[in-house]
């Protein structure tokens, strides 16, 4: 998510962080900005001037100062001619850093077993974007700033009170659009979010239509996405009013100045103003502050919000200051960026890639229990998506529990990391019912990473799909009453807390049970990019389809694979799979258009072999059946 605060701070830490790691160029900017500008500092001067010999009967003079103005105008030219140079110089270097932080994103992700798919995109896009519009941004800004100053000097020339009647209005208009800017920032990423969500949803519908029509869910999923189509038109609407305030900064700073100046006429009159002062102080203003204004308000309300949101959203997956990355062996309390604040997720030390591993484990809710689990053999790779599935109540939550360092196997071993299972600092469980206490939204988010910094906070909020309820309860710093949330927004924030923590395993025990398919596919989507290792306790058949490995509790025996394996080997698989054809069922249930996980590993071994322990009395047995 991005604040108002946040979208204008980036775009101005931008432009400033690139001039000032360039002075020369700058320099070079400044000096040939401050030449385009010498007819502005000497348009007014000339036409009062040359209105005043006129009257005076003296048009050589008018002649000369007319000329005068035309020779600036020629070296305002041969200034604009000698602008792009200096300012290639500084706009290129931050393309080029731009494209080193998204493939230094997009290694770090395929050496953590997350390969990204969507940094082409970046590249080519994306990147192109922030440098097109920088370099226009550039152009604006300091075009802005020139012909501002110069239209001031020259009106104080001209008469220093006509420059008191025209700076305040200007301030005022100047500080309503910066407002409005952050603001509008943040409204336009709603749109383009909105977009997608809707998009989601859409898809998410098409793809089980049938199975809603057979459950006779049609009036609940034209609800819901009748909620999203809603929230969508209510951000482009909020999009136009802030366009409109935009024209009103234009009004007050552009077009008050000169109707003060024209208000005021007679008490300049009495302080020595001429005819020709007056028309130049409004030549001026309206050929220099007012076009400049416009220029600035027009480009920075479309170029400039278009550089905030995509610079935003480059940040949230690829900045080299902010990304979420692997690093070494996981030290035992959570680290920080010290630039960023953002949390980094330690890569587990082994040697092996093993994120988990059991062997031969054991349990049983009670001494004369029947065991839930027995003798059970499973390795999960490092940067493994795992989902379980099988019929409520066979045992998936006690395993999420096992490996989560909840529960204590009656025999064997289960390691995470290369490390004994108890120490519970390298995973986080997000169980069913979804814990939120009392205190701010900020609280409830960081518990888990306490050295989060605000934009590692607005990039999980962003990620997971919290804006609405962050701006519903009024921002990060409200207070939350658990009491007064629903069950899914519980799990929501649990989630962007969780995909927050410093953990390098996630385990998500129907974590997301109470969100809408879209809301969770995105969440458990994103998770699947994050780096580190994810398994899903899956309540919706279709996280097994986001997953690249899938493990089936059937009661009997455990079976591992791919969702098309299963298909053709497990019939238990099928019916759970219900009526969905294997051939044609694609992705784009899950946001997947191309029907392709976006972070499948296929280098990692897939044995199903692997989670199957033959029993003592020759029966073949995986988790066995529940009883207890």
């Amino acid at each position: 998510m991005t604040t108002r605060r946040e979208a204008a701070r980036l775009l101005w830490r931008t432009v400033a962080g690139a001039v000032r790691a360039h002075p020369r160029p700058a320099a070079r900017l400044a000096f040939w900005s401050a030449l385009e500008a010498l007819p502005v500092l000497l348009f007014g001067q000339a036409v009062g001037r040359a209105v005043e010999a006129f009257a005076g009967g003296r048009p050589g003079t008018a002649a000369a100062w007319l000329a005068a103005l035309g020779a600036s105008a020629l070296a305002g030219a041969a200034g604009a001619r000698r602008l792009y140079a200096p300012l290639a110089e500084i706009v290129e270097p931050l393309r080029d850093e731009l494209v080193r932080g998204v493939a230094r994103g997009a290694l770090r992700r395929s050496a953590a077993g997350r390969p990204d798919t969507g940094a082409v995109a970046r590249l080519t896009h994306q990147v192109e974007i922030v440098r097109d519009t920088f370099g226009g941004i550039l152009v604006v800004l300091r075009g802005f700033l020139f012909s501002v100053a110069g239209a001031l000097v020259g009106l104080a020339t001209l008469m220093p009170e006509i420059v008191l009647l025209v700076v305040p209005p200007l301030l005022l208009g100047l500080a309503l659009f910066t407002a409005v800017f952050g603001a509008a920032a943040v409204r336009q990423r709603a749109l383009v979010v909105g977009e997608e969500e809707i998009a989601e949803r859409t898809a998410a519908i098409a793809g089980g239509l049938r199975d809603a029509v057979a459950c006779g869910a049609e009036e609940r999923l034209r609800a819901d996405l009748g909620r999203a189509v809603d929230g969508q038109a209510a951000a482009g609407r909020a999009v136009a009013r802030l366009a409109a305030v935009r024209a009103l900064a234009l009004a007050i700073g552009g077009w008050l100045p000169l109707l003060l100046i024209l208000a005021a006429a007679p008490w300049l009159s009495r302080r020595g103003a001429t005819a020709g002062t007056l028309i130049g102080a409004l030549t001026y203003v309206l050929h220099g502050l007012q076009p400049a204004l416009r220029t600035l308000v027009q480009g920075m309300g479309s170029s400039g919000l278009r550089l905030a949101v995509t610079l935003g959203r480059l940040r949230e997956t690829d900045a080299p200051d902010g990304d979420v990355r692997p690093l070494g062996d996981v030290p035992d309390t959570a680290t920080t960026s010290g630039t960023s604040g953002a949390v980094e997720i330690a890569e587990v030390a082994d040697t092996a890639g093993t994120a988990v591993e059991l062997r031969g484990v054991t349990f049983a809710y009670g001494p004369g229990a029947e065991p839930v689990i027995r003798d059970l053999d499973l390795t999960v790779p490092y940067g493994d998506h795992l989902a379980v599935v099988g019929p409520s109540g066979i045992g998936k939550s006690t395993l999420a529990s096992l490996v989560a360092g909840v529960l204590t196997p009656g025999a064997g071993e289960i390691r995470v990391g290369g490390r004994p299972a108890g120490d519970t600092r390298r995973r986080v469980l997000i169980p069913q019912e979804a814990h939120v206490f009392t205190g701010s939204l900020l609280d409830n988010l960081t518990y888990l990473a306490p050295g989060a910094g605000g934009a590692a906070v607005e990039r999980a909020v962003a990620a997971i799909g919290l804006e609405r309820l962050v701006e519903r309860l009024g921002g990060l710093g409200a207070r939350v009453d658990p009491a007064a949330l629903a069950a899914g927004e519980r799990q929501l924030i649990a989630l962007a807390r969780a995909y927050l923590a410093p953990m390098p395993l996630v385990i998500l025990d129907e974590a997301g049970g109470r969100l809408d398919p879209a809301a969770e596919a995105r969440a458990e989507l994103a998770f699947a990019r994050r780096p580190g290792t994810l398994i899903v306790i899956a309540h919706r058949i279709s996280s097994a389809l986001r997953a690249r490995r899938v493990l089936l509790l059937d009661g009997t025996r455990a079976h591992l694979g791919r969702h098309a394996e299963l298909l053709a080997t497990a019939p238990r698989y099928r019916e759970l799979v219900g009526h969905w054809d294997a051939g044609s069922q694609p992705a784009r249930l899950l946001g997947d258009p191309d029907g392709v996980h976006p972070v499948a590993r296929p280098d990692l071994p897939v044995d199903p072999g692997e989670v199957v322990a033959d029993r003592p009395d020759g029966e073949h047995q995986g988790l066995g059946d529940l009883r207890g």
